[in-house]
């Protein structure tokens, strides 16, 4: 573990040098945070760009640093040579607020990332929480899978397809993985410090993007402690007697707390509710969202002080909208959703700015003086920074990304119009009016930024010019079979309205000053803002599923350290596969929970799988044709298929066997 802590403490010491030498007029809490991104940046990069050449392997790595020096040479000779902004009383006071709100986060997020990654028991059980109990043995597949792999990698369970769905972010848990650390600690060290920087990189925002101090603090908490007015359905009719046989107000927590997404947040039915917590259900089970989201974050703060006419800095020489158009085409590996996002929000905002002009020359927030661009430099600037994001994405979406979404000739359920996201099911008719949706999904924000944005506020509009183009492209089309996941969009759109929702707050607040209810107020609307949320973080922490057994734990070990590292397995399509998530092995199928939102027509493979376990003797053509080194039968296998155990054991050699598992290995390679 120490060997990995290590190499992650010299990107992130390279990312804090680079944004001291290339940004050094921006605050330093700002650059503490966009340095500390940069170098998880490398992180993610470099490694896997060495494993093109000489595998995702320890000597892969070594060369990464190698490419990290060249890169820290060229940073320095392309440094900035003012002097930077120093330390003042500003930053005491934000780092007060930043502390209050991160550190506690943090903690949350470090136990979630615990209880919810292969948790060990008494027993050897591995254990997940409710929501990554579908997604975390994905992950799992490819942390393991990548591990010495030459790049482009196959899926580890869909073995001859090139694996196109952004890898960046297992990857880098990989790295912790291959460096020493345990499977558990490679997800939770990176898990945790990509929650920080979420954490931090809200709060830089906002103090960016809000009008006062406070309501940076305020844009945070609306953003990760999103809920709705969902709690009202939990509760509607507990009135504490129930003598009519109504559920009391403690029984109705009690099934929040104990039911399987019973939270107020997530209740598809009958109630409609689909605003998921942020933490609960998108940061902490999707991490390549987790990552994405660290990664746009700095993408969105550049966007706003590099094309801003109030925030930019006139002596800057283009280097922020450079680094921008750099790291922003780093994002279709990390999260295609982000990058897409970041796209459409680049989009609005850049149309914004040329329908209204800049400003008229004056002093800028920090005292230096500003100069009226023209609309021709304003498109110039917006046009180099979109080619340089362009140069960089385009290898990546078309050598994986589009390989995704456009997998075969027949309609995968990519882009595909659909409108008004999930209240729409299937195009068969909205399920609630659609302001009505949202309000009861979003709660009362939604209502802030309807009544803030009727406002003359130059600020605000340019601000939800970042949002509307993101907005208009989760509403109107679907980018996945999975119309769920366009959601990913809305939450990015939801971001820089947080911000014009705090001070929708800051001002009505100040409005009703002298009000002796005033507080009353307050303590009313934060109920109504955080109730959903504290209910379903608190089912998240009390919540603990099994994910694979102790049998399962031992055959995926053996599988692991006893069987060669290209060995190709046949198992059962189920997700939760000890040989495909603790192992790394290749499997021929997995299953469609994942497969089908990935583009993947698995019927002959499953007709494969099936007709070889339940006659082997006259179907030995599947091995031969997916190639399989070993067969693996187990608790799950013996459900789904009339397994016939005679043949196997008169044909092939069980190399290990207890309560829940056997394999067996097919004659032509042995156990390393």
């Amino acid at each position: 573990m120490i060997l990995s802590l290590i190499y992650m403490i010299i990107y992130l010491l390279c990312g804090l040098q680079y944004a001291r030498w290339l940004l050094p007029r921006h605050r330093p809490l700002n650059r503490i945070w966009i340095g500390l991104s940069m170098g998880l940046l490398l992180e993610m990069w470099l490694p896997a760009l060495c494993a093109f050449v000489l595998r995702f392997s320890l000597t892969g790595h070594l060369v990464a640093l190698a490419l990290l020096a060249l890169i820290t040479l060229i940073v320095w000779l392309a440094r900035d040579r003012r002097p930077a902004r120093s330390w003042d009383r500003d930053e005491t006071e934000m780092l007060r607020r930043m502390m209050f709100t991160v550190i506690p986060l943090t903690l949350l997020s470090a136990y979630l990332q615990y209880t919810h990654t292969l948790r060990p028991d008494a027993y050897g059980n591995l254990n997940v929480g409710q929501s990554t109990y579908g997604d975390l043995p994905m992950h799992l597949s490819f942390i393991t899978n990548l591990r010495d792999r030459m790049f482009p990698a196959d899926y580890p369970f869909y073995p001859g397809a090139r694996l196109s769905y952004p890898f960046l972010t297992d990857s880098l848990s990989t790295t912790f993985y291959l460096l020493g650390c345990t499977l558990q600690a490679s997800l939770i060290i990176p898990g945790t410090l990509m929650m920080a920087l979420c954490f931090m990189g809200v709060i830089v925002l906002g103090r960016e993007m809000t009008a006062g101090k406070k309501t940076a603090v305020l844009a945070a908490m609306l953003f990760f402690l999103n809920g709705g007015l969902g709690f009202l359905y939990d509760f509607d009719m507990a009135g504490g007697l129930g003598a009519d046989g109504t559920p009391t107000v403690l029984e109705r927590i009690s099934a929040i707390m104990t039911g399987y997404y019973k939270t107020p947040t997530n209740q598809p039915d009958p109630n409609n509710l689909r605003w998921s917590n942020v933490i609960a259900d998108m940061m902490i089970p999707q991490r390549t969202l987790l990552g994405g989201w660290c990664m746009v974050m700095p993408c969105f703060y550049l966007l706003e002080t590099a094309f801003n006419a109030e925030k930019r800095d006139p002596d800057d020489g283009y280097r922020a909208p450079l680094l921008l158009g750099i790291w922003g085409g780093a994002l279709p590996l990390i999260h295609t959703h982000s990058f897409l996002a970041l796209a459409l929000s680049s989009l609005g905002v850049m149309i914004y700015d040329l329908i209204h002009g800049d400003p008229r020359s004056g002093i800028t927030t920090d005292g230096t003086l500003r100069a009226r661009r023209s609309r021709g430099v304003i498109l110039a600037e917006y046009f180099m920074y979109g080619v340089l994001a362009a140069a960089v994405a385009i290898p990546q979406l078309f050598g994986f990304t589009f390989a995704q979404t456009f997998r075969t000739e027949e309609s995968t359920g990519f882009l595909a119009f659909h409108f008004n996201w999930v209240n729409n099911p299937g195009d068969s008719g909205m399920r609630d009016m659609y302001f009505w949706f949202y309000l009861k999904n979003i709660g009362l924000p939604f209502a802030l930024l309807l009544f803030a944005l009727i406002e003359k506020n130059r600020r605000h509009r340019r601000l939800f010019a970042l949002a509307i183009p993101v907005i208009l492209a989760a509403e109107m089309i679907r980018f996945q079979p999975n119309e769920y996941d366009n959601n990913k969009l809305l939450y990015l759109a939801y971001l820089p309205c947080c911000m014009i929702i705090a001070d929708s707050c800051r001002d009505i607040f100040h409005r009703l000053k002298g009000l002796r209810a005033r507080p009353v107020i307050a303590v009313a609307a934060a109920v109504v803002f955080f109730l959903s949320a504290g209910l379903t973080l608190c089912r998240e922490c009390v919540s603990s599923y099994q994910a694979f057994g102790s049998g399962a734990a031992e055959a995926g070990a053996f599988a692991r350290d006893e069987t060669p590292a290209d060995a190709v397995y046949l198992t059962g399509t189920q997700h939760l596969d000890p040989v495909l998530s603790i192992a790394g092995k290749t499997i021929v199928c997995g299953p469609d929970l994942w497969l089908y939102f990935h583009g993947f027509d698995t019927t002959e493979r499953k007709n494969d799988i099936r007709r070889f376990y339940e006659d082997p003797d006259s179907n030995l053509d599947v091995l031969t044709r997916y190639n399989v080194d070993y067969i693996y039968v187990s608790s799950y296998e013996m459900s789904d298929y009339a397994v016939d155990t005679d043949a196997l054991e008169r044909r092939f050699t069980p190399v290990f066997e207890n309560d829940e598992a056997v394999i067996y290995r097919v004659n032509g390679k042995g156990i390393e």
